[in-house]
């Protein structure tokens, strides 16, 4: 099952809800491109990979509802619509490289809207087929990377709901445990949306994993304690020298993994790569809404003084040092990380 996929009968991208997760399993149906850049924009759905595809299933709901007559209004409306669905949300690179592929496609010669708005969905389509295959290749490769009796470190959620399906880190822990690795997976709970805690969890549950969900703050602890082998997270966006943006917390998980000779993975697929960014100090950085801090409750009780303030970046930045190697579909790419991505995209 797919975390989204486009229902052929209503014409709608159905997702999984993952705000409802894991108490609660359903779906909702998108039916227009403002729906999906709300989605994206709530939370909805999440992960890099999963908020590319949603974002090219909008692309092709707008040429889908589209009252313009012509293809050169059709292509407007479009760009306005990539717009709004770019201004979802501003760190992950997979965002706007899934717009600027769709918007390629809508610039095509057609001879009617209907060839525009067919190969507009076509396009999503592969996309999303690309996407599992590619998390696929990528888990294989990085389950080369973890040994047998292996205890792991995962940050944030980088599995099938991050994703089309599969996933990019929880995908190699997954793919090694069926390989009949024996594996033992320490979870944060990645404050404060708590992906990891909801969702990590959620998954590993279902495949079966050992985990233990822990602390953010007591990472430290257990890296210093020598029983974890691996640190591995996602990416939500990667600089040309390697530098990379991922959910708040993996900078401190890495500096801590670092101080204790501990490895550090990031995993991703190469649309994550921003190879127009010459360093991490150049990525846009989200800084959600406050109340996701203020709002947690203990005992049923807010935690904090009722003229608290906070801040809330979503993101940050874990500099290309810190970092052992990526995991990626092409394989795994060692330092110096800035002549090793580039000559990887090039195919050399």
């Amino acid at each position: 099952m797919r975390t989204l996929e486009w229902d052929v009968t209503t014409q709608r991208l159905k997702m999984v809800d993952q705000r409802e997760l894991p108490s609660t399993f359903k779906f909702v149906y998108l039916e227009s491109y403002q729906e999906v850049s709300e989605a994206i924009r709530n939370m909805t759905v999440r992960g890099a990979p999963a908020i590319g595809v949603s974002a090219a299933y909008g692309m092709a709901l707008a040429a889908l509802h589209s009252q313009s007559k012509t293809l050169d209004l059709i292509r407007s409306d479009l760009k306005i619509a990539a717009k709004i669905l770019g201004e979802a949300r501003p760190t992950a690179v997979n965002l706007p490289w899934a717009l600027k592929r769709m918007l390629k496609v809508a610039d095509q010669h057609y001879d009617n809207a209907q060839s525009l708005r067919s190969a507009l969905l076509s396009e999503a389509h592969l996309m999303a087929d690309e996407d599992v295959e590619v998390n696929k290749s990528i888990s294989a490769y990085g389950a080369e990377l973890i040994e047998d009796g292996d205890t792991i470190i995962h940050h944030c959620n980088t599995g099938a709901l991050a994703t089309v399906d599969w996933g990019t880190a929880l995908g190699v822990i997954r793919i090694a445990f069926e390989q009949g690795k024996e594996l033992h997976v320490l979870v944060d709970e990645t404050r404060p949306r708590l992906q990891g805690a909801r969702l990590t969890a959620w998954e590993l549950s279902q495949y079966q994993i050992p985990y233990d969900i822990i602390s953010d703050n007591s990472a430290g602890h257990f890296l210093r304690s020598g029983i974890v082998n691996k640190v591995i997270f996602g990416a939500d966006r990667v600089a040309r020298n390697g530098d990379v943006a991922n959910k708040i917390g993996s900078y401190m998980l890495a500096l801590a993994a670092h101080a204790n000779n501990v490895p550090v993975y990031s995993v991703f697929p190469f649309s994550t790569v921003d190879i127009e960014l010459e360093s991490g100090d150049l990525i846009p950085i989200e800084e959600r809404p406050q109340d996701e801090v203020l709002n947690l409750k203990l005992h049923n009780r807010l935690v904090v003084p009722k003229d608290a303030s906070a801040r809330n970046p979503a993101f940050d930045v874990t500099p290309h040092e810190l970092i052992t190697a990526f995991i990626t579909e092409k394989g795994i790419i060692y330092p110096p990380f800035e002549t090793t991505l580039i000559n990887k995209i090039r195919g050399l």
